[in-house]
């Protein structure tokens, strides 16, 4: 699944900050390609109102 953060990390929580960067998502317009997974779908569930997911398939 490809992941892109549509908006800014500034003023949120420090647990969704680090979700983010766990995904390697710094700065609005970073995309990832990451695994169909449950470890993933959790992470993406935690910061679904900063990020856009695409299933890549």
């Amino acid at each position: 699944m490809k992941i892109t953060l549509v908006k800014s990390l500034i003023g949120s929580q420090k647990d969704q900050i680090a979700t983010a960067l766990s995904l390697g998502l710094k700065r609005p317009g970073d995309s990832t390609e990451q695994p169909d997974n449950a470890a993933t779908l959790g992470k993406v569930k935690k910061i679904s109102h900063l990020v856009r997911v695409e299933n890549a398939k």
